[in-house]
């Protein structure tokens, strides 16, 4: 999910959507921040145009948030499903147009370009009804949140934990999963111990990794960027980050083969690294468990997760989500009826017997993350613990740079092979960041 939107937008899709938008943020007639009732709109005879991204929401549920839209407004829903690929140039093109569609699927991360072009109706004054009485996830909230303005509403998250299998750590003495940092790294040191092959990693952590690897910088207390006054600046070499950084190198150098310094983790994929018994642990989404029990089938009783414990607080690292967030197009002739369709897809109820009792996804918010704890299986539990402790990566379109240049991932992996210190490598890292997230404001 989270990789397939990261591939969808990158610097080349920001630069095309600045470019065919042709506007700024501030231009989409954005409503005062007081707070107004969503209502239920007379909707008789309309059709409300839908775009969702494939693989997001199943048709079941979707099915379920039509017959509630309907039964209550009138108005009926023309659904889109939307592929990945191309669909940066085909939603800023879009949102451009009279007819633009009244609702859109976005990766999170994604917000801020929409926004910034202009694109998106701001939420906020709706956020309160909207939130139905819920904590968002700040992973999804924050990227959605520009310049003090809601332009999305968080739809479902996904994550990262530990997968790492449970033979090889008995074989080497380790029989329960961690519960703090230390007990991790003294179990790595003994699963390391009894797998001595060069190329095997008793934690495989690839030096370009920036998602995992971020983990310790927040952990550390560190942030990638700070806002001031409407301008960014790069912060990931300060000195809680540069510790945080620290630490990362020391684990990866430690527990991860030599060869993983300078490569990511799709070539080969972690997951393939995994099942072919090359690795006891990965950090993962939990997508790659079908991936690893589908390459070899007779791991699947000895797959355990876990989530990365933190060095500081005793409890789980923070960790970056992937999702969704639904917005409004500015230029929808239906904005009424998007709003109470989009108060559906967020609501507690359908959240929780819905987004995540049919689909699986972890819901938008703390409390429902709690209310079903219950019901989520062993191999998953973790997951839904870690998205709790969320961090929200830089609200601003500039944010599309970073993640298309691969500036984060040489970062990283300057760090892992020596190339750079800690210290050097977030220096220059810092003010590339100062730079790129504040070239479209």
């Amino acid at each position: 999910m989270t990789r397939t939107r990261f591939a969808a937008l990158g610097a080349l899709g920001l630069a095309a959507a600045l470019a065919l938008a042709g506007c700024s943020a501030g231009s989409n007639g954005a409503s005062d921040s007081g707070t107004k009732a969503i209502g239920t709109p007379d909707g008789k005879g309309k059709a409300l145009n839908v775009w969702i991204m494939n693989g997001d929401l199943s048709p079941k549920i979707l099915s379920v948030a039509e017959q509630q839209f309907t039964k209550a407004t009138g108005a009926k829903v023309k659904l889109q499903l939307q592929q990945w690929d191309g669909i940066t140039t085909k939603l800023t093109t879009a949102l451009a147009q009279k007819d633009a569609p009244d609702i859109v699927d976005l990766g999170n991360t994604d917000v801020p370009v929409y926004a910034a072009t202009g694109g998106l109706m701001d939420l906020t004054p709706y956020k309160k009804e909207l939130a139905d009485g819920q904590t968002w996830l700040s992973g999804l909230e924050g990227p959605a949140t520009v310049d003090g303005k809601l332009y999305g509403a968080p739809l479902f998250a996904g994550n990262r934990a530990v997968i790492y299998n449970k033979k090889t750590w008995a074989d080497a003495g380790v029989t329960s999963a961690p519960t703090s940092y230390a007990e991790l790294t003294a179990d790595l040191d003994k699963v390391k111990a009894a797998n001595p092959a060069a190329d095997f990693s008793a934690f495989y952590m690839p030096g370009q990794y920036w998602y995992g690897g971020l983990q310790w910088v927040w952990d550390a207390g560190g942030q990638i960027a700070t806002e001031k006054g409407g301008k960014w600046s790069g912060a990931i070499d300060s000195a809680d980050a540069v510790k945080g950084l620290t630490a990362w190198k020391t684990f990866q150098n430690t527990y991860s083969a030599t060869s993983t310094q300078d490569i990511n983790t799709d070539k080969p994929a972690e997951s393939d690294v995994f099942a072919q018994g090359n690795a006891s642990a990965i950090l993962g989404s939990a997508w790659e468990i079908g991936s690893i029990t589908t390459a070899k089938p007779e791991l699947k009783d000895q797959i355990g997760t876990f989530a990365l414990p933190s060095m500081t607080t005793g409890k789980n690292t923070p960790v970056f989500l992937g999702g969704s967030d639904l917005g409004i197009p500015a230029k929808s002739a239906n904005q009424d009826l998007a709003l109470y369709y989009m108060k559906i897809l967020t609501s507690k109820k359908f959240q929780e017997d819905q987004v995540f009792g049919v689909d699986g996804w972890e819901p938008n918010s703390t409390q429902l993350l709690d209310a079903v704890s219950s019901k989520v299986d062993e191999l998953h539990k973790p997951y839904f613990e870690a998205a709790a402790t969320s961090r929200p990566t830089p609200a601003t379109p500039g944010w599309a740079t970073i993640e298309g240049d691969a500036s984060f991932q040489s970062m990283f992996a300057d760090i892992a092979t020596g190339r750079k210190s800690p210290k050097e490598s977030a220096t220059d890292f810092s003010q590339h960041l100062t730079s790129a997230l504040n070239a479209s404001l």
